[in-house]
């Protein structure tokens, strides 16, 4: 009789996350609770990489939003604010802020 052995499960999102062609991101920076902080190390890891394929400011955006709808239902409200208010952040620091 065959012994069955256990399979490890990685889920896409994490391999995307970890190989993407985007950028390189800092350690845990969505583990931070600081939107300045977020925004800008997205900033920054946007304009230095030379693998992205669209500008620095959709690269950025584009790999926040990915990881608040990858995370989805695991954030806290807390969490989910600290990402939203990132996203103002990094429009204003790359000068694009919406109209209200």
């Amino acid at each position: 009789m065959a012994t069955k052995t256990k399979k490890t499960v990685k889920k896409w999102s994490a391999e995307v996350t970890e190989h993407s062609d985007a950028m390189d991101l800092e350690k845990d920076i969505f583990k931070s609770n600081d939107p300045d902080k977020i925004a800008a190390s997205l900033k920054r890891s946007a304009e230095q990489s030379d693998r992205r394929k669209a500008s620095p400011y959709q690269s950025a955006m584009s790999m926040l939003t990915f990881y608040e709808n990858r995370a989805g239902k695991n954030l806290s409200v807390d969490e989910k604010e600290t990402l939203e208010k990132a996203k103002e952040k990094l429009r204003g620091l790359f000068g694009r802020e919406e109209n209200k």
